[in-house]
């Protein structure tokens, strides 16, 4: 068998991607806002990319405008960046089944950071998905001046 053609899921395949996910929540709680909403969706903008030219053609470029539209939407709000972490979650698992892997020469490195996406979109949601998606670092809703008094 040919370097990098088995892909077979292991034990390592499944806890890796949860320990990177977990390594980003803890240093990113330590980012005070708006630093940390800003970071995550600058990431989430970067992420839409690292697909062009893997296998699917036309629709790469229109995910990646989708993906940019949610991540610049989650500059203010974090149920953006956790929807654009869900969406990548989804371009993850159609590309381990149907396109190319994220890197050539690891075949289940899709489906690991489908893991690790769906994890990282979980947390976006829990510190945003309430009340207005914008959350302060102790977990409490922020005041905005659009808030009523």
């Amino acid at each position: 068998m040919a370097i990098g053609t088995e892909r077979r899921l292991s034990s390592l395949l499944l806890v890796s991607p949860v320990v990177v996910a977990t390594i980003v929540v803890a240093l990113f709680s330590r980012l005070e806002e708006p630093k940390r909403r800003t970071l995550s969706a600058i990431l989430a903008a970067g992420a839409s990319g690292v697909y062009f030219n893997g296998g699917f053609g036309v629709f790469e470029f229109l995910f990646s405008g989708l993906v940019l539209r949610l991540a610049y939407l989650g500059l203010r709000d974090y149920r953006y960046v956790s929807g654009a972490w869900f969406l990548h979650t989804v371009w993850d698992v159609l590309h381990y089944f149907y396109g190319s892997p994220i890197i050539p020469m690891v075949p289940t490195s899709s489906a690991a950071c489908a893991i690790c996406d769906l994890v990282l979109a979980g947390w976006y949601w829990s510190i945003g998905g309430h009340r207005g998606g914008s959350r302060g670092t102790s977990g409490a809703p922020t005041r905005s001046s659009a808030d009523p008094a």
